[in-house]
């Protein structure tokens, strides 16, 4: 699922968990990968006469068009596309006694493996929602002597779980055996360290069941010293040990860029990819570039622009109008998350840029 895609599920999702029926009046339906859609028609048709016992007269009228809405909306395909399909419908006029009846469908990014007919007051959203969430999850390990950080990547965003402290002291300077007994001592409050770091992986990991992978990193030699101490399941998990000056929650950022070639098929790898691609040519060629709004527009017009970078946070209305320009331009869309420093960097540029094909 492409990242204009994705976008456009996460509006409709948006849209649909903001409407509220006055009745048990709003339809769900969601139709299995394969399944006969005119089975589901039929069904529908028979749920437009059990309708008709409703006692309210406003109540039952808003069902039985709903469903009619509904099957006017199934009728468009010949069968059900490969993912199965979800369709909605139902009155969402926001005064009493005023009639809006509306329908909305879309083929899920996985196909559907179940068959749901439901006619509530919300619609059903919970099972495109799950589909949303990523469902494969990194974790990052920060370790030295003194600090650890432990860390989430799941998609385009990075969380940090826990900070830990260890008051290891630093380096004693004076010799003999007085130094010789201090060593000692550092030695055996860094292992304690460790224990309780490995403790804290084993709370915040093991419990994951879509825990792909453990990325490893810090400074020097503790690092490796470290994985001594870690659960062996989770030591199997180990897919790079990275050298990160920082062991922060500034370093886990650094851990995931240093780690590029494990993650390259990763959301956040891609997008952190073509902003770095945009801001060289920015730097090194700026006329194969454009950003805000008017620039990028005009760039659209002449048919210049190659890839369109759209911020995550941008205005919903102005990004369902650009799909429609990239559309007829042949440019690519890329939504880019406002979980990186890229994005975050690219909604400072008012949200919006291009890569252009030829210099303007």
């Amino acid at each position: 699922m492409d990242s204009a895609a994705k976008q456009q599920l996460k509006r409709l999702l948006k849209e649909l968990r903001g409407i509220r029926g006055r009745h048990t009046e709003l339809v769900s339906v969601y139709i299995p990968a394969g399944y006969d859609l005119n089975k589901i028609i039929g069904h529908l048709q028979e749920e437009q006469g059990t309708a008709k016992n409703i006692k309210d007269a406003k109540t039952r009228g808003n069902v039985i068009d709903s469903l009619e809405k509904c099957i006017r909306h199934l009728r468009l395909f010949k069968q059900t596309p490969p993912h199965g399909y979800a369709v909605f419908g139902g009155n969402v006029a926001a005064q009493e006694g005023k009639v809006d009846l509306r329908v909305w469908g879309i083929e899920p990014p996985e196909p559907l493996n179940m068959r749901i007919y439901r006619c509530d007051q919300r619609f059903v959203i919970d099972i495109l929602e799950e589909m949303m969430e990523h469902k494969e999850v990194y974790g990052l390990i920060l370790v030295d002597r003194r600090e650890a950080t432990l860390g989430l990547l799941k998609g385009s965003s990075i969380t940090a779980l826990t900070d830990l402290t260890s008051g290891v002291p630093g380096k004693f300077k004076a010799g003999g055996q007085s130094a010789a007994r201090f060593e000692r001592l550092i030695h055996g409050m860094a292992i304690e360290f460790f224990k309780r770091i490995a403790e804290s992986c084993n709370k915040e990991f093991l419990p994951l069941k879509n825990l792909k992978g453990i990325l490893l990193g810090g400074p020097g030699p503790t690092k490796e010293e470290f994985q001594d101490y870690l659960n062996n399941e989770l030591k199997k998990k180990i897919l790079a040990v990275q050298d990160v000056t920082y062991t922060d929650e500034s370093g886990l950022h650094h851990l995931v860029e240093k780690s590029a070639d494990i993650l390259a098929k990763e959301e956040i790898i891609a997008e952190k990819k073509i902003m770095d691609r945009f801001f060289t040519m920015l730097a090194k060629d700026i006329s194969k570039t454009a950003y805000g709004e008017d620039a990028v527009r005009n760039a659209l017009s002449l048919g210049a622009v190659d890839i369109l970078l759209i911020s995550e946070g941008y205005d919903d209305k102005k990004i369902e109008e650009f799909e429609l320009l990239v559309k007829e331009s042949s440019a690519t869309l890329q939504i880019i998350s406002l979980d990186t420093r890229e994005g975050q960097q690219l909604r400072d540029l008012g949200g919006i840029a291009a890569i252009l094909r030829y210099s303007l």
